[in-house]
């Protein structure tokens, strides 16, 4: 066994006994809580050391992007970035943006989103992955998570990621960058391809996040996502709402889209997707979209490890590689 894999393993154990010793302390206090949750975010960086060790360098990176409000400085940001070891840097590489899910969460190897997974699958196609965690993201204390802009500056947040990413490895093709994400991620990957698609060369986007009226009909957490994100009265302001649906600005789609859904999906209910279909017809645009009927795995269907998700993948996959063209492969 490597000496820097036993090194790895003695970080993980010393950042999940801190994240123990965190949560067995926690009191009602914001701090300890954000404690638990760096601790936490710690030793999964650990891990995705271990799931890609000699296979892809992985590496933390800060940016900055806008400022909290109106007269604060640029925020700083956080990203990872994963590159195959063997990739070929005197030829030009397509980039793909993974952007994580949930209101408050984080780029994390495990879990129901197996993020690790996909990457991996994605470094092996021969793509380069950039992964932000946008403001009101987990793991960066508590000021980093209330900073949270619902449909707002993190689409900014995105968008500084990918272009931080260009600036920083000129091997990268600007002309072949793709996003892929799936439910709050899928809604700032419609944002990004809908408002700026002179970034983007396609996106897919699962089972996304994309009408906030209708998902504050099911979902009682709304009006507190919209207070944190733009204050009280925003909450309570249909048109803001409409703001911040992609399903708004769908007429401004322009570039090669893929959106999954699926019937038993209870963190975002069908009913989203479909209308996002429906509004993308309306403004007689090209995209392609299907809906999963009864998918076991419900919001994860495809994320999984089941053979369903595999092939579901394989569309996705297909897809990017239809508009990404990435060397057969590059990564081996």
């Amino acid at each position: 066994m490597r000496l820097g894999f036993l090194i790895a393993l003695g970080l993980l154990a010393g950042a999940v006994a801190s994240a123990q010793q965190a949560g067995a302390s926690s009191s009602n206090s914001d701090n300890s809580e954000n404690d638990l949750d760096h601790a936490v975010k710690v030793s999964d960086d650990v891990l995705w050391h271990l799931e890609l060790d000699g296979f892809a360098e992985v590496r933390t990176f800060r940016y900055t992007g806008l400022p909290r409000t109106a007269k604060g400085n640029p925020m700083i940001l956080y990203a990872y970035s994963y590159i195959p070891k063997s990739l070929d840097r005197k030829q030009k590489a397509p980039l793909i943006v993974l952007i994580h899910g949930g209101v408050h969460s984080s780029n994390i190897t495990g879990g129901d989103a197996n993020n690790a997974t996909i990457v991996r699958e994605l470094l092996e196609q021969g793509y380069v992955v950039v992964a932000p965690d946008y403001r009101g993201s987990t793991g960066y204390g508590p000021a980093y998570a209330k900073a949270i802009d619902y449909g707002g500056k993190e689409n900014d947040d995105v968008l500084g990621a990918r272009d931080w990413m260009l600036e920083r490895y000129p091997f990268l093709d600007a002309a072949r960058v793709g996003l892929v994400a799936w439910s709050h991620g899928g809604m700032i990957a419609l944002f990004n391809i809908f408002f700026h698609p002179e970034a983007y060369a396609c996106a897919y986007a699962g089972e996304p996040v994309s009408d906030l009226l209708e998902r504050r009909k099911y979902l009682k957490s709304m009006p507190q996502t919209m207070t944190e994100s733009a204050g009280d009265a925003a909450a309570k302001d249909d048109e803001e709402y409409r703001r911040r649906s992609p399903v708004t600005w769908a007429a401004k789609l322009e570039k090669p889209l893929l959106v999954h859904g699926n019937t038993n999906d209870e963190t975002v209910h069908v009913a989203e997707v479909q209308h996002l279909v429906e509004a993308l017809k309306a403004a007689g645009r090209q995209f392609q979209y299907k809906i999963y009927d009864a998918a076991p795995g419900g919001h994860h269907f495809n994320r999984i490890d089941t053979k369903l998700a595999r092939d579901s993948r394989a569309e996705i996959y297909a897809f990017l590689r239809q508009y990404l063209k990435p060397e057969a492969g590059a990564s081996r």
